[in-house]
């Protein structure tokens, strides 16, 4: 089994129960410069750790190892140089530079590195939108392919998944662009209601169930491209020992990660905007009865996101203050959505009922019963703390790796998630309007709140009369 490399399935790569923090001391490791507690690597030198990546005749890297050195490695290296390395590394150790190939030992060596190769581009794509990289790539193939003619092929397939994978993923962020950029222009075309947008949600989707399912439908769709690197990236600082340059001295590579927080917040002044919309107060309450269905189907889709999404946009002050709407509401479903979305204890009944979720996924035979998105910008947060919590490295100047392992938990736990097809049909009519149906900015959902029910007190007197003259040209 340790001979050769497991072919691979990104899934057991990632779950909890096939992601394994104990990174057994290979052969090597021991005298490698790699610190290890209770049978776990905590520590080692950035050198030690990139020799512990490189495969020989007889050892290969553990899955887990490889996942979360290559996550976490950016931190210190830029991906294109950490390629460099291990292909150097690897001409030095098999002799590749020789004039007389060593034909035995490289078809031993062959299948390994190709395997390393294959589960960073599967796993990594985004970094190999270089040049550099696909040259390191090439080069190294191109010195071991004399010794069979197997590993041509193999190298072929390899690039045709690259660039399959990468156009997907561009394919989709070119869709994803063009959508958020429809959408910015027209926040400011409609501040007040013209008649032109009384096409409202109702008309378009009044079965909560579906209306769900479309929200699962966008949230796999964009969670789809968001590269796991992107969550390192987001938290890039100078290396301590490397004061010259942050690593990622162009700009940081988190745009989908961005266009999905962007979408969530479009979510929340969505919903927000469809219940200040309407002028009857029936058809308000209408509304809000309607989006809290739609919030309680994604909760048991395991839809995490849409459903804080749309709790926050009826939380919003606009929504929430219109008291005579929310008088019509049976509200009890309500509160118990909101609870369980509460913050109290960081999220205590949300992170239970992701953890149910989660572990419903582990066992799910359909993809159906798969389906875990996670209320994003928690993660993000927790992420966050973690990375500022702990040093990256070491007072002695180690890599500190018990850190990233934690990091490749968390990270990889996501990953798993956002592999899951969508299982529910797709309707281009409710995705679309989810996408451009025009909203309201926080100015006109308050002038449209106060329009609906009238200011209570002076303060919102004063603000309703200066948005009347500021966005009706009214005084």
């Amino acid at each position: 089994q340790e001979g050769m490399p497991q072919t691979l399935s990104s899934t057991s790569m990632f779950t909890p129960c096939g992601f394994s923090p104990h990174l057994h001391t290979s052969k090597e490791g021991e005298q490698g410069g790699l610190i290890f507690q209770d049978g776990n690597l905590t520590s080692a030198s950035l050198d030690a750790l990139i020799q512990h990546l490189i495969p020989t005749t007889d050892y290969y890297p553990e899955k887990a190892y490889i996942f979360t050195f290559l996550l976490s490695s950016r931190l210190f290296i830029e991906p294109h140089e950490l390629l460099s390395r291990v292909c150097h590394k690897c001409i030095e150790q098999q002799r590749l530079d020789d004039p007389v190939l060593d034909k035995a030992r490289i078809r031993k060596f062959g299948p390994k590195i190709l395997q390393l190769l294959t589960e960073w581009t599967e796993t990594f794509p985004y970094d190999f939108q270089e040049e550099r990289m696909i040259g390191h790539l090439k080069d190294m193939i191109h010195r071991i392919a004399p010794c069979d003619e197997a590993y041509w092929k193999k190298m072929n397939q390899l690039l045709q998944a690259l660039n399959q994978k990468l156009a997907t993923l561009s394919h989709g962020q070119e869709g994803i662009v063009k959508i958020s950029a429809a959408v910015s222009d027209k926040l400011v075309a409609f501040k007040t209601k013209p008649p032109s947008i009384q096409r409202e949600i109702l008309s378009v989707c009044s079965d909560p169930y579906t209306l769900a399912q479309q929200l699962t439908h966008v949230e796999l769709e964009r969670l789809s491209h968001i590269g796991p690197e992107e969550f390192v990236q987001a938290f890039v600082h100078k290396d301590p020992l490397d004061g010259t340059k942050t690593c990622f001295s162009e700009q940081k590579k988190t745009s989908n990660l961005e266009a999905y927080v962007k979408w969530f917040n479009r979510l929340c002044y969505l919903v927000a905007t469809e219940i200040c919309m309407p002028a009857k107060k029936k058809q308000r309450a209408q509304v809000i009865e309607f989006f809290i269905d739609v919030a309680r189907e994604c909760f048991n889709i395991g839809n995490f996101n849409s459903l804080m999404a749309i709790i926050s946009g009826m939380n919003m002050s606009p929504v929430s203050r219109l008291k005579k709407t929310w008088s019509k509401v049976k509200t009890a479903k309500f509160f118990i959505l909101e609870h369980q979305m509460d913050p109290t204890g960081n999220f205590y009944n949300y992170r239970t009922a992701l953890r149910g979720a989660a572990h419903r996924s582990l066992t799910a035979h359909s993809n159906r019963e798969k389906i875990v998105i996670p209320f994003f910008s928690l993660l993000i947060k927790d992420i966050y703390f973690l990375n500022e919590g702990c040093a990256n490295r070491l007072p002695n100047g180690h890599v500190n790796f018990e850190k990233f392992l934690e990091l490749a938990k968390q990270v990889g736990e996501f990953i798993t998630w956002k592999q899951v097809e969508c299982p529910f049909e797709q309707d281009p009519n409710i995705i679309h309007y989810l996408h451009t149906a025009p909203i309201f900015t926080e100015d006109g959902l308050y002038l449209a709140s106060y329009e609906s029910e009238s200011p209570e007190n002076q303060t919102e007197k004063d603000r309703w009369k200066s948005l009347r003259s500021t966005i009706l040209g009214k005084t």
